[in-house]
Parts: structure tokens; C-alpha cells; sequence
């Protein structure tokens, strides 16, 4: 079984779960997820954006991902250091083919 082998409402519910996980884990700071693991909540938005076929905007798939205004959002992160930085960087190029 892969990953598309899923039923729709399977995988809806296992990604409505990861969102609402990540929307209590506000410590997790986007930076530290692209650079452990190459997404994070903005690539989540992108993607919702996409896959919404212009029902949404980035505004609006934002607000769904992290459940308040994306400003209100980044007021809230303090600003990504030199290591997080280099880090990111580093995991980015390994999500090109």
C-alpha cells in the first residue's frame, strides 16, 4: 500500500490531524521544521492554495493552516538565527530532485 492508496477521507483526517497538531505546537518554529524535515506550515498553505483549485487564496489557506492571520502569526516567532538559517538551506537542497 502507498501513500495514494488511501481513501480520501482517511487522508483528510490524518492531515486535519497534523494541522490541528501543529497549530497547538506553536513552539515548533517554521524554520526548525524546513530545516529537519524541508516543509512547513507555509508549504502546507501552498499546497491547500493549490489543491483548492482557486477556491482559496493564500490568505485564506493560511488562516486554515494556522489557525489565525498569518501576521498575527509571525508578530508571534522570534527571528530565525545564523544555524536555523544554514540549516534550512541545507534541507531545502535535498527536496530537489
Amino acid at each position: 500500500m502507498t501513500i495514494d492508496d488511501l481513501d480520501d477521507k482517511t487522508a483528510a483526517t490524518a492531515f486535519r490531524r497534523l494541522v490541528h497538531h501543529l497549530q497547538h505546537r506553536q513552539d515548533a518554529q517554521n524554520i526548525d521544521l524546513m530545516g529537519l524535515a524541508g516543509f512547513c506550515r507555509n508549504c502546507l498553505s501552498e499546497w491547500v492554495e493549490d489543491g483548492s483549485d482557486g477556491a482559496l487564496d493564500r490568505d485564506a489557506a493560511r488562516l486554515a493552516i494556522y489557525g489565525m492571520p498569518y501576521d498575527e502569526w509571525k508578530r508571534q516567532q522570534p527571528p530565525a538565527t545564523p544555524e536555523q538559517l544554514a540549516k534550512m538551506e541545507a534541507s531545502l537542497k535535498l527536496n530537489r530532485p
